[in-house]
């Protein structure tokens, strides 16, 4: 079922809109991976993870590999619910960009 078309001012935001594009294709992400391919500084990434992990929205796990520490990211279902309502939200409005023009014309 899919969920009712909803704006997610958590998810809005450019990047974590971008973090969560990414997300909803895996089961999880390497923190590199996702801060380069959405092209941010670790701290500005950090920032996003921290609010999208604060509203439920996904999980971090921190792993060693070759002696240090690496940080996955990965959706929660409630993460998954909210990004398809929001992407539904933002498919919804973009459609009104198509549909004819309600009311009256400017005549300047």
């Amino acid at each position: 079922m899919t969920p009712p078309p909803v704006f997610d001012p958590v998810i809005h935001a450019p990047g974590r809109l971008q973090i969560c594009a990414i997300l909803s294709s895996v089961d999880e992400a390497e923190f590199a991976l996702i801060r380069d391919t959405i092209k941010v500084s670790d701290s500005v990434l950090s920032k996003h993870l921290k609010q999208l992990e604060d509203a439920g929205y996904i999980t971090l796990t921190k792993t060693p590999v070759d002696g240090r520490s690496r940080t996955w990211a990965s959706l929660t279902p409630a993460g998954k619910k909210a990004f398809a309502a929001h992407v539904a939200e933002l498919n919804r409005l973009a459609a009104l960009t198509q549909a004819p023009v309600l009311g009256k014309g400017f005549s300047g």
